[in-house]
Parts: structure tokens; sequence; C-alpha cells
């Protein structure tokens, strides 16, 4: 069985200045190493936040964040995932991916996972929300081998909303299921927690789930993010400013959970099919 390890995530309020944003991350990603974390986690799109991310659109590998996240990764010896950045699209010039990296201790990219469901929504009080204007979507589903710290399945903000992409990690043999994300606090103050807890409850899996904070001028982000057990009780917690919040991820207490409920083995597939209306 794997040894316990001290996850983290890095709750970042970022703004225009792409250059200011990749210092404040780099100060955080510091500061949870020296405490001993061997994973951490940034947030959604915190490279920039402004009117016109595809000007700070980068290849992955290759873009100066990855750069910045290998060579930390390396000289911490840890694994860092990148939260999600804006990634390129050769030969568009609308439309850019919203897109997570996983770079392990030797600085290489271990995974890469474009978000599959885009914010096309209308939030009543928070206004409307058409991602899909700008960003293409992902079709596949990710999971990463981060050796000593487990598998972990990869997805971004609005994939929160659709369970079975998580059912589909944990079946793939998930062992923390990661959520990078910028949810409005509209949303997130009724949303947010009860999502994720049930997101490990169901699945047998830690749910580590790193947010954005700070009032943008255009979205008050929720920031909260949170380390979430697999028995659904939330075991770290940030509040509303940046910060480093750290948790154990224990892999004995993770086999616990799942040997008292098994809500992979008793599923019933054959039953599971939609029926048609005429």
């Amino acid at each position: 069985m794997k040894e316990n390890f001290i996850a983290g995530v890095v709750q970042l309020d970022p703004r225009e200045d792409y250059e200011e944003n990749l210092q404040s991350a780099e100060k955080w990603i510091k500061i949870g190493a020296e405490r001993g974390a061997k994973l951490l986690m940034l947030p959604e799109v915190w490279t920039y936040q402004g009117p016109t991310p595809i000007d700070f659109a980068e290849d992955i590998p290759g873009g100066e964040c990855f750069a910045m996240l290998s060579r930390l990764a390396k000289q911490y010896g840890i694994w860092i995932h990148g939260g999600s950045i804006t990634e390129k699209i050769p030969g568009d010039s609308v439309k850019t991916y919203n897109t997570t990296m996983v770079v392990n201790p030797e600085g290489q990219l271990a995974a890469k996972y474009r978000k599959i469901h885009t914010f096309d929504v209308d939030v009543e009080g928070a206004g409307s929300y058409r991602e899909s204007d700008r960003k293409r979507s992902g079709s596949e589903i990710v999971v990463c081998d981060a050796k000593e710290c487990g598998k972990l399945g990869l997805s971004i903000c609005y994939d929160i909303r659709f369970p079975e992409v998580f059912r589909l990690q944990a079946m793939e043999g998930a062992d923390i299921l990661c959520l990078p994300a910028a949810f409005l606090m509209m949303t997130g103050k009724d949303h947010w927690e009860p999502l994720i807890r049930a997101r490990a409850i169901e699945n047998g899996c830690y749910m580590i789930a790193c947010g954005q904070c700070g009032n943008k001028p255009t979205a008050h982000m929720y920031g909260h993010s949170m380390i979430v057990d697999p028995w659904g009780r939330v075991i770290a917690m940030a509040g509303e400013e940046p910060g480093v919040t750290t948790a154990e991820i224990d892999f004995a207490y993770l086999e616990k959970a799942r040997n008292q409920l098994y809500t992979l083995q008793n599923r019933r597939e054959n039953v599971y099919t939609l029926k048609k209306s005429y």
C-alpha cells in the first residue's frame, strides 16, 4: 500500500497582470512545498483574468507557465497539478482549450486534460456565460498515474455537475478526483460543497477542489478550496483569500471507506438503460 502524503490547494486571486499571477503562484507553491506537500493544485484559468485571454494562450508543454511549473516541480521534488490555463489551438484565432497539465517531480508533463463541458448557462443574479464562444471542448476523460500520490482523475470546474465523468474515472482506478475551478459566489455558496462531497462519497475517492477567490470586475469568485475524504468529510477548507491549505491523504482510510459501501462493485450496468418515450 502507498504511504500517506500531504496534498495542498493553492488558492489564488488572479488579475490581468500575467507575470504577477505567475509570481503569486510561485510564492505559494514554495510555501506549500516547505510545508511538506507532495502534490499541489492550482485553480482554473489562473494565469490571466481579463478581457483578452486568447492573447495569453500557451503551448502545453512549451509555454512560459509550463516552464515555471516544470522548474518548481523539479526543484521541490513534488507533483504539481497546474489547475488549468488557456491552451493554444494551432491555426485558430478565435478559440482555445481550457486545459489542465500535471507535472511530475522530474519536471515532465505527466498528463493533459481539456475541459469537456463548456460553461454555457444563464444564472439568475449573476448573468449569462457562453464559454463555448471562445473555448473548444475536449473529448477525452483522463486519469493520471501520479505514482506515490495515487491515480488522479482530471476535471475542470463545470465538469463537477456531470457525475458520469467522475464515475468513469473511479472505474478506471482513480484514488483522488481533482477539480480546479473558478466558481461564482452566486452558485458556489449553495452548490460548491454539496457537489464536491457527493462526488467523493458516491465514488469512494478523495476529492481535491481548488478555486479562485476575489472580487473581479465581472464576477465575485467563491474561493473555499477544499479537500474531502472518501467518506465525504471536509478535512481542509480555505476561506476567501489567497493561500495554501493542506491535508493528509491516507490510503488505508481510502480502502476502509471503499470496503464499507461498495458503490462500484454493486453497480448494475444491465439495468442502466435510458428508455425512449414516444
